[in-house]
């Protein structure tokens, strides 16, 4: 087990970055798709939903590895990713409990994702690779859970949301398994939009240290919505050099889409940013 395990040491740790990242971006990306729910989100509810998506991308993974590796490396090599992930867990949290911290909890909170996932989502028979009525029905309720994570059982547009999560992370998962170098961007878009105050206490995204082609995205485009009194002004930009490469008719349909998005994305910042949740927020001095 241990030499199979030292074999595939590259492809552990990429899995596990990966993992990690695209479930702390995920969760950033189901607060955007449910700002007003957003807003009353604790701590707690955050890391059932970073779970939630913990757990479906081990059962992708399993279900991927199964195509790629050797039968009988296949069962240590699980073992080995859950104790990557366990690894690089700890290392995004030792900042936040201190370098001589127990990981017990941390193990037992990921061997209980793992656990849980295999409850959840192994009676759904499927071709990962393939699209299906079943492996949609996976992902339908995996989309549910989330939206039951966030308290908004049967909310169809965080479901919906989640779901092509999941759904993109599959080829990045299948390049790793394979040698090769995973998509740049995997969840989400390029387009951060500020559409609630930020969370006092983030969740792990990414591990210190050097990270490799994963998680290595630059920002192309970006909009920026602020509220000055009770007005909202909302920019969108362009990174210099990606300008720079456009010609002049893609930067005049550019412009002309990105004027849509900002209207489309500002006026929704407005609704939130002159709700009383965010009023609520704003006066106990967490700006």
């Amino acid at each position: 087990m241990v030499t199979a395990n030292q074999e595939y040491q590259p492809q552990l740790r990429q899995l596990a970055e990966l993992i990690l990242a695209v479930a702390g971006e995920s969760v950033t990306v189901m607060k955007r798709n449910a700002p007003e729910r957003a807003l009353k989100l604790k701590r707690q509810d955050e890391w059932g939903i970073y779970l939630e998506f913990l757990k479906v991308m081990f059962n992708l993974t399993d279900r991927l590895s199964a195509l790629y590796l050797p039968v009988k490396d296949q069962p240590q090599f699980m073992d080995g990713l859950e104790d990557a992930v366990t690894l690089q867990l700890k290392n995004v949290l030792e900042p936040a409990f201190g370098s001589g911290s127990d990981q017990t909890e941390i193990m037992l909170t990921v061997g209980t994702a793992v656990a849980e996932s295999r409850q959840t989502y192994e009676r759904f028979r499927f071709l990962v690779t393939e699209d299906s009525p079943v492996k949609e029905e996976m992902l339908k309720a995996f989309g549910g859970r989330v939206a039951d994570a966030m308290g908004i059982a049967e909310n169809a547009q965080v479901s919906s949301a989640a779901t092509l999560c999941a759904s993109a992370v599959i080829p990045a998962i299948k390049a790793i398994l394979a040698g090769d170098l995973p998509p740049a961007a995997t969840v989400g878009t390029e387009v951060p939009v500020a559409t609630h105050p930020p969370s006092a206490s983030p969740l792990p995204t990414a591990t210190p240290g050097p990270q490799g082609p994963t998680g290595s995205e630059i920002k192309l485009v970006s909009v920026i919505s602020t509220v000055a009194g009770e007005e909202v002004e909302t920019r969108w930009g362009l990174h210099p050099r990606f300008r720079q490469d456009l010609p002049p008719e893609d930067m005049q349909q550019i412009a002309k889409l990105m004027n849509r998005v900002a209207k489309i994305l500002g006026e929704r910042y407005a609704s939130v940013a002159f709700s009383d949740e965010w009023t609520t927020w704003h006066k106990a001095g967490h700006a």
